[in-house]
């Protein structure tokens, strides 16, 4: 079952229509999964306290190459997060984790928030299987073939990866963790992220980590 942060499927109404949106490259998030930030921006440090006021809800959406050195566009779809942990530091930084939500699709973007940062009319309709119950999902997913590729990626990129803290994980946060952390290119978080059910981000995600295993190129940027 979901935790206690999440939204439950009977529930999906008090989805927001208006959600503010941190665009970062590399740094996506997916329902069953979790992503820690370190905040130090002012307007979206601005974000990050308006959002714990109201929907503790922030949209993580990547960019677009910029068409200029000032402007750039956003992909259509991401992915909520709820923000379940947040710190200070004394350099007036803050320190957060997202737990995922449910992903959307971004409809139009309206006036900048009082603080800045941008947002966004989102549709959650595409996405709403997103909020099921792990419970009926995870006993159809086995995650036994990515895991040997996922380790064979880690090692081929000698990256560090403590495997028995995943140990605990069901299925589909096993799946959304790996494909939220493990540092593929943009395009390709991208595509785990429009990967629409859970079956096809499983087959997406153990194609990449089985090439990028044989790969030579380990110039990928690993995610914040």
């Amino acid at each position: 079952m979901r935790n206690r942060f999440s939204i439950e499927a009977n529930e999906a109404s008090t989805l927001p229509d208006i959600l503010p949106v941190f665009p970062l490259t590399g740094a996506v998030i997916l329902p069953n999964g979790q992503l820690p930030l370190n905040i130090f921006e002012t307007r979206y440090l601005d974000m990050v306290l308006d959002s714990l006021s109201h929907s503790r809800l922030i949209g993580m959406v990547q960019p677009k190459p910029s068409v200029s050195e000032d402007e750039f566009d956003l992909h259509q779809t991401g992915c909520a997060g709820r923000i379940v942990s947040f710190s200070e530091t004394r350099d007036d930084r803050l320190l957060i984790i997202l737990a995922g939500v449910c992903r959307f699709d971004i409809e139009t973007e309206i006036d900048l928030a009082p603080g800045g940062y941008r947002r966004m009319k989102v549709s959650w309709t595409r996405f709403l299987h997103d909020l099921d119950d792990l419970d009926q999902e995870s006993p159809q997913l086995d995650p036994s073939t990515l895991l040997a590729s996922a380790k064979r990626y880690t090692d081929h990129r000698q990256l560090a990866v403590d495997w028995k803290a995943l140990d605990h994980l069901q299925p589909s946060e096993l799946i959304d963790t790996l494909a939220s952390s493990l540092p593929f290119s943009p395009e390709e978080k991208q595509g785990l992220v429009e990967a629409v059910v859970m079956n096809d981000r499983l087959q997406l995600l153990t194609a990449l980590c089985e090439f990028g295993a044989v790969s030579t190129d380990s110039s990928s940027p690993i995610a914040h």
